[in-house]
């Protein structure tokens, strides 16, 4: 139920962030270009995920937050103790007050969740052009499509726009947005990141792998998840085996 209750709190943030439907009409169906973890033995790609996290850190964290995910948490995508403390580090939060009441400003430890770029909503409205940009902890289930809608509109940018469309000034035209019009701007380039791993960056492998590692912030149990079921399955499978088996000499000598 909490899930439930944050996924609808983002997705009304976002909606409010970007202005959703600045125009009329429905966007574009969404880009299916499957990932590693659809499917009853699907898995998460562990070099997708970190690359997926190279791009959050580069460039999404400059102006999104990941309010629900701990940096300690970031083990789970390959990043080494000594990575986490780099990364926690290099921003700093308020301190708990000292002995005289004082609140100084320290760096961020692995045990601290995310710490947004910004000090206050106003602050982070009033540097990107009055648009709030929405927390991205639980955007893979706050949109209807999920993982497709987060890699849809990453490549739905488009300077060609439809003559029935009017797009306001300061806003951009993206395909795949409901009312075409968004206030975030063309984000995903060529080598706009160097992955550790020597992947190619090309835009449509940036959308996968930010992708990949949104739903692993939203849903970072699957992997156990997707585990148990199957254990369960085999249970239930051998369960059943043996209750059918036992039906059958109890009941061989009886016609």
């Amino acid at each position: 139920m909490r899930k439930l209750i944050l996924s609808a709190i983002a997705a009304a943030g976002l909606m409010v962030s970007s202005g959703a439907a600045l125009a009329s009409g429905a966007a574009e169906p969404l880009m299916k270009p499957g990932f590693s973890w659809e499917g009853f033995f699907g898995r998460y790609d562990q070099a997708q995920l970190k690359r997926g996290f190279e791009v959050f850190n580069g460039v999404c964290s400059n102006c999104h937050g990941l309010r629900l995910v701990a940096y300690r948490n970031l083990s789970a995508v390959g990043l080494t103790e000594e990575e986490i403390k780099t990364v926690a580090a290099a921003r700093e939060l308020a301190d708990a007050p000292n002995d005289e009441g004082e609140v100084h400003m320290r760096p961020g430890r692995p045990s601290d969740k995310w710490i947004n770029p910004f000090p206050n909503d106003k602050a982070a409205a009033a540097a990107n052009g009055g648009a709030l940009p929405p927390d991205l902890s639980l955007m893979a289930k706050a949109r209807v499509g999920g993982p497709n809608y987060i890699y849809s509109l990453m490549l739905g940018f488009s300077e060609e726009i439809p003559h029935d469309v009017a797009i306001p000034e300061g806003k951009y035209f993206n395909k795949y947005f409901p009312g075409y019009a968004i206030g975030m701007p063309p984000q995903l380039m060529e080598d706009l990141v160097s992955y550790t791993d020597g992947t190619k960056a090309t835009p449509e492998q940036l959308a996968k792998d930010i992708t990949a590692f949104l739903n692993w912030a939203a849903e970072p149990e699957l992997d156990e998840r997707k585990s148990l079921g199957l254990k369960v399955m085999i249970f239930l499978a051998v369960f059943t085996a043996m209750l059918y088996a036992l039906k059958r000499q109890i009941w061989k000598n009886i016609h």
